[in-house]
């Protein structure tokens, strides 16, 4: 088959997919007919931890997330799609010891772990078997001998963020 073939072919399916409404390429199963809009509220943190503001960063990045890979229109509230919920946990713990090698002092914390942990209700108004009140969380590890929590928190929650937008999305509108 000549590239020219190949290329038509690709351009040709690529909008079949596309066009359907159904699947997407990040892997969203929505009908666009049926399901316009999506509503995220505020993910307020409900721990002691965290940066400030960090109910409202996580807010923001999971509405962006979800408007890079759909096609819905995202709405203040009442959406075809909704997504309410909190932050809940958010600790760091010792995750691995490092032996000094001298019996007569003690052993230091080799890594320390990040976990965050998020509460979401979804809403389908469309499909009500698709809701779900559902836990999500991640982690990132840091090591305290090089850099305090104060250095790597941005990153870290930042990190953890990203893992969770996906599992959310995945959970939501991709069904794998």
């Amino acid at each position: 088959m000549s590239k020219r073939v190949q290329f038509f072919t690709i351009i040709f399916l690529s909008t079949i997919l596309s066009s359907c409404g159904i699947y997407n390429f990040d892997g969203a199963k929505i009908d666009y007919n049926v399901t316009k809009t999506i509503s995220v509220a505020l993910f307020p943190n409900e721990t002691a931890g965290g940066i400030p503001n960090m109910g409202q960063e996580f807010t923001e990045g999971l509405r962006e997330f979800f408007q890079r890979r759909t096609k819905l229109e995202l709405v203040q509230r009442q959406g075809d799609l909704q997504l309410e919920g909190a932050i809940v946990d958010y600790n760091v713990r010792p995750q691995a010891i490092r032996s000094s090698g001298n019996t007569n002092t003690a052993d230091r914390t080799g890594l320390m772990r990040l976990t965050i942990r998020v509460q979401t209700n979804f809403t389908n108004t469309k499909d009500d078997e698709q809701s779900y009140n559902q836990s999500f969380s991640f982690f990132a590890d840091y090591d305290p001998q090089t850099s305090t929590l104060t250095d790597v928190e941005d990153q870290l929650i930042r990190e953890i963020f990203e893992q969770i937008y996906f599992d959310i999305f995945q959970a939501s509108v991709a069904q794998w």
